[in-house]
């Protein structure tokens, strides 16, 4: 029989959350901009407190709006 290897956790990796670096406004941007490509209107997103986990994750409230434009 062969033993699986297991594969040795980067707890550094894990711990170091990236997320912190990526600014509020880049990620309400992207996400208005996915949801309004798929949705065929002019979307905005506004994200609330954002509470970073412990282990390379996020925790936040997302609000996504209808855009209101008169001259559409």
């Amino acid at each position: 029989m062969e033993q699986q290897k297991e594969k040795a956790i980067d707890v550094e990796k894990l711990l170091s959350n990236k997320l912190k670096g990526v600014s509020v406004a880049a990620l309400e941007s992207g996400v208005a901009k996915v949801i309004s490509e798929l949705v065929g209107e002019d979307y905005k997103c506004t994200i609330g407190e954002v509470k970073y986990t412990l282990f390379s994750g996020a925790d936040f409230h997302v609000k996504i709006e209808l855009t209101y434009n008169p001259q559409s």
